[in-house]
């Protein structure tokens, strides 16, 4: 694992990109093309990282700054400032600038059982609390809210999700700055749905 790095994801990586997530996700309906990752990228270009070894790509990771208790619709690009928050320094709680949403993360099947997922998540981490964001989120799919929970994330059922990640997806979340999860804030009426 010590010749694997981190880095910014760089244009040239989008083809490798945008075919593993193909790869990961189309199958199970959930792919949602290169026009909507390339705008995730423009959402955050500091929050977004490809893993890279000797051999070139092993996987990617996109993040942005998202209200908390919310999430990108996978049927959609974003838009300039839709939803999205600009920083991790205003706020506490579910208000403006205070979470941090990984959206997508991939690992090339080569480079499948090395925990590299693991340690972009705990990079994401460290970007998010050096970049002041509060709590860390996710949409768990296709039953994966186990691995995400040994990772500290706490599911959150009552949040409704967009229609575009099926009906088995569970929103989860974590403190980046509290020891536990029960210092997640609770979601308003509106944000439940």
């Amino acid at each position: 694992m010590s010749d694997t790095r981190i880095r910014l994801l760089h244009e040239d990586d989008w083809p490798d990109v945008i075919a593993a997530e193909e790869r990961a996700y189309a199958p199970s309906g959930l792919s949602e093309g290169g026009a909507a990752l390339r705008s995730r990228h423009r959402a955050s270009p500091s929050t977004c990282f490809v893993l890279e070894d000797a051999d070139g790509f092993c996987g990617y990771l996109l993040a942005l700054p998202y209200p908390l208790f919310r999430c990108p619709d996978l049927s959609r690009a974003e838009s300039d400032g839709a939803g999205r928050e600009s920083s991790g320094t205003s706020g506490t709680g579910g208000s403006s600038g205070s979470n941090l949403h990984a959206h997508d993360l991939v690992i090339a099947e080569r480079a499948r059982g090395r925990g590299l997922a693991d340690r972009l998540l705990l990079h994401l981490e460290e970007t998010g609390r050096q970049a002041g964001y509060r709590t860390l989120s996710l949409v768990a799919v296709r039953g994966s809210q186990v691995l995400w929970s040994r990772l500290g994330y706490r599911a959150r059922p009552e949040i409704e999700l967009p229609a575009s990640y099926g009906t088995e997806a569970v929103y989860m979340a974590k403190p980046l700055a509290g020891p536990s999860a029960d210092t997640l804030p609770s979601p308003s009426r509106a944000e439940v749905g």
